[in-house]
């Protein structure tokens, strides 16, 4: 297989991994996560949601 192939298949298997959020769940169950700071992610979370609903909204308007 061409070299570059693997490059670019491992570029997009990368992004892909970023853009669901595998590695950052993975490193979260790494530690405990007392409850509160489990609740405050979740606020966090919905609230980055909320935004690129929005933004997307606004976006196919114009």
């Amino acid at each position: 297989m061409d070299e570059r192939g693997v490059e670019s298949a491992l570029r997009t298997f990368k992004r892909l991994m970023l853009r669901d959020g595998i590695l950052q769940e993975l490193k979260r169950k790494q530690s405990h996560e007392k409850p509160g700071e489990r609740k405050r992610r979740k606020v966090r979370e919905a609230a980055r949601r909320r935004r690129r609903l929005l933004a997307r909204a606004l976006r196919r308007k114009t």
